[in-house]
This record gives structure tokens, C-alpha cells and sequence, in this order.
């Protein structure tokens, strides 16, 4: 992974200070989804090679929750961005 990543609150950080959720595109069914549909959004996950946005929180700084935009083969950080806008894009 890559040794520092930028919060956009806080500044350049290292990377240790960070803690990964995980998927950012994956959206969390409504509550009278299908049995399917909420075992599909709890336990399967693809593991995609190259460019992909997670969900990373800035645990030892500013407590935000962040979408990191990264190649999971190189490591290489494209963005950060706040989460807070996707999260009420998305009405949670």
C-alpha cells in the first residue's frame, strides 16, 4: 500500500492511520430485500485487479469517512475524496 495518502480534512498522513471498509460501489439493499439479496450484500465480494474506489476511514485523524480511489495490483493512490457525499447521494 501505498506509505502516505492525502485526507482531504487532514493533509498528506501515512497510510497506518487509515482503516479499510471496502467496496464503495457495493449499496446496501432495502430492508425488505430478498434473503438472496442481503446474502449477496454480507458475504460476496469480488476481488478486482487494478483501479478500484474503497471506503477507508481516517481512524487516527479526523474520523471521516473517505472514498479512495486505487490500484489494488500497484498500490498507487489516484483520489481521496470525502464520503459524506456519496453517502447522502446514495440517502444513508
Amino acid at each position: 500500500m501505498a506509505s502516505l495518502i492525502h485526507c482531504p480534512h487532514c493533509g498528506v498522513r501515512p497510510r497506518q492511520e487509515f482503516s479499510i471498509r471496502g467496496d464503495a460501489s457495493v449499496m446496501r439493499p432495502h430492508p425488505e430485500a430478498s434473503d438472496e439479496a442481503w446474502h449477496d450484500y454480507v458475504h460476496v465480494r469480488s476481488n478486482p485487479r487494478g483501479r478500484y474506489c474503497e471506503h477507508w476511514q481516517h481512524v487516527a485523524g479526523c474520523q471521516r469517512w473517505l472514498v479512495v480511489e486505487r490500484d489494488t495490483l500497484t498500490h498507487e493512490v489516484f483520489s481521496v475524496t470525502d464520503g459524506a457525499p456519496l453517502a447522502r447521494e446514495r440517502g444513508r
